[in-house]
């Protein structure tokens, strides 16, 4: 290969081998103010011609950063006093990063100013001395930082550095604490040395602690302080959808109709280029707009047809740095689905009907008519509705829509007569349930011919309903005219003969062959057959072929004055009032109608102008009222009563006086005399009463009655013409042998019911001593035990008792049984029970009811 050759080639390979070299300049240099704030743009790095290539930026001193498009961003406040230099770092690819030389030279004339304004200042007066901390502000570092590391950051020096040998340490997050061993410290001198990337979405900030400590004895030698460390952001986050990406819009909406938005976050830091997102679209086509700043989707024209296309994917890109180039960037579909409206009116698929129907046939399916309807199926933008708009004046048909198929339903409701039309023409229109939305449209239409066959039909009435005036009470006989029907063939009415199919009063007569109508029995208007004065007779006309048509007669009644107004209550109540006379209401009615009827006049006839009077006379009502005091009781008042054409009659309404509770009667009685049959009661009444108070006396001298036994002759018992026990049995007072108990537990129970009195001294002489005064011993022998009359004493006492029973004191089964008496009369051979008999026999008992305790 000739010299030049090889020349040329190791130049093309030494340009392809440094591609990113030769597209940037190796240094730049830049005039700014003394001090620049955060945000303030310093220059750019020219990366025009470095093509695309995914170049990455990196700046060595955290108070700048550098930005995808080269635009060197001032990150922190800074002072530039004199020249400073940092470096920019630009990566292409996978290859070695290139060092770009950035010098910023201060403004001049403001250096001067700051100058002279720092001589000036109070701080730097030689005679005035201030500590100051050991720590500098809070310093950067840039998140995910490009190699070589370790770095150094920052200089943290004491003042005690002066008087000792100190040694710095640092500890916390960063440090000892996550995210670890990012951060170490020189120890002689106090650099801060980082020794690997932040993320800065993770870690915004970070603040550890550092020390200062002597050398030689390891003692703190200042104050411990907090060193924050700021993560300055890096665009190393693309924007992310956030929500949904389905959207709708009615189609044939206007331009700029709003469709949906769109809604895009970003992790990197908030205010800064790295979180300024752009929307555009990526699809091509002239149907929407998205507003790059807020992803508001708008529609671009009023063309959107859903019947086109129903679904309309978009590509949506967000872009971040505000959509430059350099920006990070995500894609995706959105879907927009165009919602129906009635743009579109049902067609026929026809253009003409024709069907054919036969006469005198009703409720028949004539003709199904099908359509057509672009818009959305099942919706009332696509269900039909159906109008007959011509030839149905009469209401002959009927059209309903078939909810499956959509097609309309054209019906016969009443039966068509071939003889007054061979031919019906309809105009049907197909319209929808809702209307259309462009008023450039309109319904469409279809003809309908029907052609009606002939039939054998059978006579017919005309008119179909033949309507006759007629008074009521009509003379029986009266030829009110006739009713006949014709063949609808031959228009005749030879041979055809009627009858009655319903004529519930049997009021009219039809003639058989003639038709001719009389007057059968009496027309009442006030019929519970009438009802609106109308009185309805259906009749059938038979030809010679049985074939029959139906026809009715409508007897429209005329009022005369055949009634009365009377009362409508024959028995009022009038209550008194105190204080005042009363009143009551009188109201009547009459069946005629008008001018038979009411008003009504009222007038008081016979004795009762006397004692009543009318007033304030209504429609069909009067109040009568007493004229003067009336007692109690019955009352007939007579009273005329006439309608309008003063035909009326005298009636008679029974008043009943009385004092009410509610409304009704309480007392019937008059108040001012009875009569005989009352008299007659009282006095009945009297005669109980007397009664009773003798009874009374009588059972009371009876409970006082006392039985005397004495053991003299004159003693004797006394029946007491009863079969129950007596008072004394029933009496509270009645003395129970206890089990258990002392003699003075007796005594003391006696004298406190009052019966040991009656029973121990009976007689004057007091011979009768009674069962307390026996056996004294025996009861002192239970008187360690509780007072009787106990469920647990009386326990005791009964088993006692059976154990007696069915043991040693059998004779004590004769002394607990009845034991019949009779009465001997005066004057008796045997004489009386002697006094000795009674107290043996009351020994005995005392002695089978004493219990075995004790002894």
């Amino acid at each position: 290969m000739a010299p030049g050759g090889i020349f040329r080639f190791c130049l093309i390979v030494t340009i392809l081998a440094q591609p990113a070299q030769s597209c940037f300049p190796r240094s730049i240099r830049s005039q700014v103010p003394v001090k620049i704030d955060p945000g303030y743009v310093i220059t750019q790095v020219p990366l025009d011609h470095c093509g695309d290539v995914g170049l990455s930026l990196s700046s060595s001193d955290p108070h700048f950063t550098v930005n995808t498009d080269g635009t060197i961003v001032v990150a922190v406040v800074s002072m530039v006093t004199k020249i400073r230099s940092f470096q920019v770092w630009v990566k292409a690819g996978r290859g070695q990063p290139r060092r770009v030389d950035v010098q910023l030279i201060p403004d001049t004339e403001q250096l001067h100013q700051y100058t002279l304004h720092a001589q000036s200042a109070p701080w730097n007066q030689a005679h005035k001395r201030f500590k100051r901390r050991w720590s500098p502000l809070p310093f950067n570092i840039i998140e995910n930082a490009l190699p070589p590391f370790p770095k150094e950051v920052e200089l943290i020096g004491s003042d005690s550095s002066v008087n000792y040998t100190v040694r710095y340490t640092i500890e916390g997050p960063g440090v000892t604490q996550p995210p670890m061993n990012v951060f170490s410290v020189v120890h002689e001198t106090g650099m801060v040395i980082v020794h690997r990337a932040v993320d800065r979405e993770l870690y915004p900030k970070l603040v550890f602690q550092a020390r200062v400590t002597d050398k030689l004895t390891g003692k703190e030698t200042d104050r411990p302080l907090d060193i924050t460390v700021l993560v300055l952001d890096l665009n190393d986050n693309p924007p992310t959808f956030l929500g949904p990406l389905e959207f709708q819009v009615v189609e044939q909406s206007r331009p700029d109709t709003e469709v949906g938005v769109v809604t895009a976050t970003d992790r990197d830091e908030a205010g800064t280029p790295h979180t300024q997102i752009k929307f555009s679209l990526l699809t091509e086509n002239q149907l929407f707009n998205i507003h790059p700043q807020s992803g508001k989707i708008t529609t671009k024209s009023g063309t959107l047809d859903r019947e086109v296309q129903a679904t309309i994917p978009v590509t949506v890109e967000i872009r971040d740095m505000n959509g430059a180039k350099s920006g990070l960037f995500n894609t995706a579909i959105a879907t927009i689905t165009l919602v129906d409206v009635n743009d579109n009116p049902p067609t026929f698929t026809e253009t003409i009907l024709k069907a054919d129907v036969e006469e005198d046939k009703a409720d028949l399916l004539v003709l199904r008519i099908p359509v057509e309807d672009r818009d959305e199926v099942n919706t009332q933008n696509w269900k039909a509705k159906f109008v007959i708009t011509h030839g149905n004046e009469n209401n002959d048909f009927r059209m309903d829509t078939d909810p499956t198929t959509n097609e309309g339903l054209l019906y016969v409701v009443k039966p068509l007569d071939y003889e007054k039309g061979r031919l019906v023409a309809l105009i049907v229109s197909a319209q929808n349930e809702v209307p259309l939305v462009n008023s450039l449209t309109s319904w469409n239409t279809i003809p309908v011919e029907l052609s009606v066959s002939d039939v054998d039909e059978g006579p017919e009435f005309s008119p179909l309903i033949k309507v006759i005036r007629v008074k009521e009470n009509t003379p029986i006989g009266t030829i009110l005219g006739s009713y006949m029907a014709l063949d609808p063939e031959t228009r005749s009415n030879t041979g055809i003969r009627y009858l009655k199919v319903s004529d519930p009063g049997s009021w009219l007569s039809v003639g058989e062959e003639t038709g001719e109508l009389k007057v059968t029995n009496l027309i009442d208007l006030e019929s519970d057959l009438v009802t609106n004065a109308m009185y309805n007779i259906t009749v059938n006309a038979v030809d010679p072929s049985s074939k029959s048509g139906m026809g009715m007669i409508t007897l429209l009644i005329e009022d005369t004055n055949d009634n009365i107004p009377v009362p409508d209550d024959r028995v009022l109540v009038l209550c008194e009032e105190e204080g005042k006379r009363g009143s009551v209401t009188v109201m009547a009615h009459d069946p005629d109608l008008l001018p038979y009827s009411s008003p009504y006049d009222f007038q008081l006839s016979g004795e009762s102008p006397k004692k009543w009077r009318l007033r304030d006379a209504q429609n069909i009502s009067v109040v009568l009222e007493q004229a003067v005091d009336m007692p109690r009781g019955n009352y007939e008042v007579e009273m005329r009563i006439a309608d309008l054409q003063d035909k009326g009659d005298v009636q008679v309404v029974n008043v009943k006086v009385c004092r009410c509770l509610g409304g009704q009667c309480v007392a019937a009685t008059s108040s001012v005399g009875m009569g005989a049959w009352g008299t007659l009661a009282l006095l009945l009444a009297l005669a109980m009463l007397l009664l009773l108070c003798l009874l009374f006396v009588v059972v009371c001298n009876s409970r006082g009655e006392k039985m005397y036994i004495d053991d003299s002759s004159g003693g004797m018992l006394l029946h007491s013409n009863t079969e129950a026990p007596g008072e004394e049995v029933k009496s509270a007072n009645l003395l129970m042998i206890p089990p258990v108990g002392g003699l003075d537990v007796i005594d003391q129970s006696a004298k406190e019911t009052g019966l040991l009195d009656q029973n121990r001294n009976v007689s004057a002489g007091g011979q009768y001593r009674g069962r307390a005064n026996y056996s004294d011993s025996l009861y002192q022998k239970q008187a360690n035990h509780s007072l009787f009359n106990t469920w647990d004493t009386n326990k005791l006492y009964l088993d006692e008792k059976l154990d007696y029973f069915g043991g040693e004191m059998e004779v004590c089964h004769t002394l607990d049984s009845p034991h019949a008496y009779h009465y001997e009369g005066e004057g008796s051979a045997a004489g009386s029970i002697d006094i000795s008999v009674i107290r043996e026999l009351e020994d005995a008992s005392l002695a089978c009811y004493i219990p075995r305790y004790g002894r």
